[in-house]
């Protein structure tokens, strides 16, 4: 874990390292998954079936390639009830936010007497990538589905590894509950293949969001333009802005809640007093013994952990805007004060009593959110992401006069004669 200090010398070279600092994986994947992605795009359901076997070790023919919907509701209906009851919370207070983001449409007539506007339309089909192994997270696929089916998706499509054929059941009880319309027994950069190209079996989709490896992620980036995406996101992060008078432990588990994710998350604090700084990274220690997840985020903190003592809160927001970090909590007596100059960041979290974990599951903003500094010029995933919008012109003969010849005079002045032409000929009585 990183200790720095505003007051030291080189803290400037310093934290420009921290925030240079991509933790990206370092394996470089995208000549592989060039190559996935040609062989999907050639041999389609052969190719599926071949990567599948060989990184997922089982026969999609043998273990079934769709899962049906009949057993993602059975899934459901399976679930503790206390359990049950908390996706079905999550859900709909997801649904409830995401509702409220919906854009409205634009009809109006401007002082030239020109009829503008614009339209909101879905997208036909989505395609979500849901992970396996490490990270299972029915969570996810809530956060992914729903803002798609508010935003009036017709066909929503979701890809999920199954190691030796095993899915996690949580994920196929969310999927029903979030109304997904398939769910297909593949993942990898192969599967986020198949929802851009299309195979014999599964029809392409327009649009492709969702968490994954840096497999799936470099599948997504060498996909854009086929298909959109939501973003390329990066190892999870989480900067903590935190006064003396919060319990060192409640800070500590927050800290952890992101470093638990991978060994490459990272966990950054904020704090105005060297003694609280001390006791934070005790609590840290302490709370590491008792974690089932301790390995992972333990290597995430010992590698990639920053504690920053700064001479005062003024301090703050400069630094979490160079940060520009996926999640910021801000935890002092005026949370307001800070939050006003934060202008780069995934997610705020507000006061003493509000964990970012509460964000992952039940707030309802969403959580898939741009991670390595990204939140400089992107947002979380929205309606919008499963959205276009189509803008509309309609001219009478007096609108026409009005603004055609000015038209007319741009269209000479770049040698587009045919331009000109077009608006001319109705302007020539």
């Amino acid at each position: 874990m990183l200790r720095l200090s505003t007051r030291a010398p080189g803290f400037a070279e310093a934290f420009a390292r921290v925030v240079d600092d991509r933790r990206e994986s370092a394996v470089d994947v995208a000549d592989d998954v060039a190559a996935i992605l040609k062989d999907v795009r050639a041999r389609g359901d052969a190719a599926l079936a071949e990567l599948t076997a060989k990184f997922d070790g089982h026969d999609l023919d043998q273990t079934g390639w769709r899962i049906a919907a009949e057993t993602c509701k059975a899934a459901f209906d399976a679930l503790d009830p206390t359990l049950r009851a908390a996706l079905e919370t999550a859900a709909d207070r997801i649904r409830a936010y995401h509702e409220a983001q919906m854009p409205e449409n634009r009809d109006y007539t401007d002082a030239a007497g020109v009829r503008l506007g614009a339209v909101w339309r879905a997208v036909d089909a989505a395609g979500l990538y849901v992970p396996g192994g490490r990270a299972a997270y029915p969570s996810s696929l809530l956060m992914n589905a729903i803002p798609a089916k508010v935003a009036g998706v017709e066909r929503l499509v979701v890809v999920t590894p199954t190691p030796k054929g095993e899915v996690n059941p949580l994920v196929l009880a969310a999927a029903h509950l979030a109304g997904v319309d398939e769910v297909w027994r593949v993942g990898g950069a192969h599967a986020v293949g198949a929802l851009a190209y299309g195979t014999g079996r599964i029809a392409p989709v327009d649009v492709v969001t969702g968490p994954g490896n840096a497999w799936v992620a470099e599948a997504k980036r060498q996909l854009y333009g086929v298909v959109g995406i939501d973003m390329v996101a990066g190892p999870s992060e989480i900067l903590v802005i935190a006064d003396k008078q919060n319990y060192p432990w409640r800070i500590a588990a927050d800290l952890l809640s992101q470093a638990e994710h991978d060994p490459t998350s990272q966990s950054i604090l904020i704090t105005d007093d060297e003694d609280y700084a001390d006791h934070v990274a005790e609590a840290v220690e302490l709370e590491l013994g008792e974690l089932a997840t301790q390995a992972t985020a333990r290597t995430s903190w010992n590698d990639n952990g920053v504690i920053i003592v700064v001479e005062s809160f003024d301090e703050a927001p400069e630094l979490a805007n160079r940060l520009a970090a996926e999640h910021v909590e801000i935890a002092t007596d005026d949370p307001e004060a800070i939050f006003a100059q934060i202008r780069h960041a995934g997610s705020v979290f507000l006061g003493r009593m509000t964990p970012e974990a509460v964000g992952d599951y039940v707030a309802g903003p969403n959580h898939v959110l741009p991670t390595g500094r990204r939140a400089r010029f992107s947002s979380g995933l929205s309606v919008l992401d499963f959205m276009k919008r189509t803008s509309f012109i309609q001219l009478d003969e007096a609108a026409l006069e009005a603004i055609g010849p000015a038209a007319v005079a741009l269209a000479q002045a770049e040698g587009l004669p045919a331009h000109a032409r077009s608006v001319s000929v109705r302007l020539n009585k």
